[in-house]
């Protein structure tokens, strides 16, 4: 990566929370700039290979931001962040706030207005700094949760440029939506955009049922229709635009060129040499939060034991939990209560030698990754509610031997895709659960690798190179669909 070059704008601008890169200190004590581990830049990196064009985001430093620089043909822009701004806006308004309320509010929302000024501030500065790189007509696409204000803020400074949003996590029923004291102000700036993608299409519709009940605006098909205020508040002016399903996917190529690797393989086997070559492995990878149901998955995991459906040495369960959001008192509690239960099961039904649930509270790269993939007989993801889930198309992917069974939440954005070829579950339901995990044990080889086929053709047709070719021609078409050429 380089630094410091010459300023110039671009007529192809992304807005996200984070840049695609992180600060590291090196042992010397000076810094260097290396590739996040985050969902959304795993996403993109192939999208934007090669690529002139601007990525706005903070820098996951606070305080002053860094000066603008280059990564290859990728302009970063630094947007500051203070300490306080990141603890209202982010872990604040963002997580405490938006997050567990456009999660089906398996936790409570927590209300602040002093978080939601810092959500706005934070904003309008992501806006400033998007007008300030893109060219004249640019293409600008903004992602996320966390930048809901900014189409809104960007099209009242430039109504020249073609703005596009991507909401990564689901979008709320109107009666979950109304709860929000900001309502209003959040569904104006996301008229702002001239597309707006989201991973399913009861999302899109979710969407479009807010702003006809909050806003009175008018929805037909994909079209939303709104007349505008007279307010003179931000985001005031008419707007048409069009919300539609665009789901996302992984660099299926890529990932599955790294699966196969020799070196991949290798560590597979190591991998089940060091869990005691088990005849099943159970697998669980998750950032550690509420909404993936790792606690109703360790019940499950518990009664199979107890029941002695399962038992270690022959079966055992691996369970990666990647730290998240641990200065968020939700986040510590859930922590707590998963080490417990753990700790139980392993008490309960573990022997010398044989341990019943592996817990891993760390972060693998994307080689280890995809190893431990290989080493699951049985991949479980089995969120209470999730955007799409991309670890079950990374697991699908990673199977070149075309083995190994997917046991998927109903309730995640990958089940309206993968839904015929998985073993579909509702998280809720502990003993449909426990008898879906255990079918996907025995089911005969025969129809395992049917169903995984299936699964890794789906993925490699639908993949990340796909989406993003989706979502830019519905972006450029908008309010209208595109034409089939277009898609093309």
């Amino acid at each position: 990566m380089t630094s410091s070059a010459p300023h110039g704008t671009y007529d192809f601008v992304i807005a996200a929370n984070r840049l695609p890169v992180d600060q590291q200190v090196q042992p010397d004590g000076s810094t260097a700039w290396k590739t996040s581990p985050g969902g959304l830049v795993t996403a993109m990196e192939s999208v934007m290979k090669g690529r002139e064009a601007a990525w706005v985001g903070w820098a996951g430093v606070a305080g002053e931001a860094p000066e603008p620089f280059d990564d290859d043909t990728l302009r970063l822009h630094p947007v500051p962040l203070s300490t306080e701004e990141h603890n209202e806006y982010y872990e604040g308004f963002s997580n405490d706030t938006l997050w567990p309320l456009y999660h089906d509010v398996i936790v409570p929302p927590t209300f602040h207005r002093t978080w939601w000024a810092a959500y706005r501030r934070v904003n309008e500065r992501f806006a400033e700094a998007v007008c300030e790189v893109a060219a004249e007509g640019a293409t600008v696409w903004i992602h996320d949760y966390q930048l809901q204000l900014v189409p809104a803020m960007v099209r009242d400074r430039r109504p020249d440029l073609r703005i596009g949003w991507f909401d990564h996590i689901p979008f709320p029923p109107v009666e979950l939506f109304a709860q929000l004291p900001w309502r209003a102000q959040i569904l104006r700036g996301l008229l702002g955009a001239d597309f707006l993608g989201f991973q399913r299409a009861d999302d899109a519709r979710n969407f479009a049922r807010s702003c006809r009940a909050v806003l009175g605006a008018t929805a037909k098909g994909e079209k939303v229709e709104w007349a505008g205020s007279d307010d003179g508040r931000i985001g005031a002016a008419p707007r048409t635009v069009r919300a539609a399903a665009v789901p996302i996917s992984i660099d299926a190529s890529g990932f599955r060129e790294l699966a196969d690797s020799p070196a991949v393989r290798e560590r597979a086997q190591a991998i089940r040499a060091s869990l005691g070559d088990p005849e099943v492995v159970l697998l669980g990878v998750d950032r550690l939060d509420y909404t993936k149901g790792i606690r109703h998955r360790l019940r499950a995991i518990g009664e199979l034991l107890e029941e002695g459906s399962i038992a270690p040495p022959q079966v055992t369960f691996v369970q990666v939990a990647t730290p998240s959001r641990e200065r968020v008192e939700a986040y510590r509690m859930l922590r707590e209560q998963i080490e417990g239960t753990v700790g139980r099961i392993n008490g309960d039904f573990s022997h010398l030698g044989d341990t019943a649930v592996h817990y891993l509270h760390q972060s693998y790269g994307r080689e280890e990754m995809a190893a431990l993939f290989q080493v699951a007989d049985v991949m479980l993801v089995t969120p209470l509610r999730d955007g799409m889930n991309l670890v079950a198309k990374e697991y699908v992917t990673a199977r070149h031997d075309g083995k190994g069974a997917l046991v998927l939440s109903e309730f995640t954005g990958a089940a309206e895709e993968m839904r015929n070829h998985v073993y579909l579950c509702n998280p809720h339901d502990i003993t449909g659960l426990k008898e879906t995990i255990l079918r996907a044990i025995n089911d005969n080889p025969e129809e395992k690798e049917r169903r995984m086929k299936a699964l890794r053709r789906r993925v490699r047709t639908h993949d990340v190179q796909a989406w993003a070719s989706a979502f830019l021609s519905a972006l450029a078409s908008a309010p209208e669909r595109p034409t089939r050429k277009e898609v093309r």
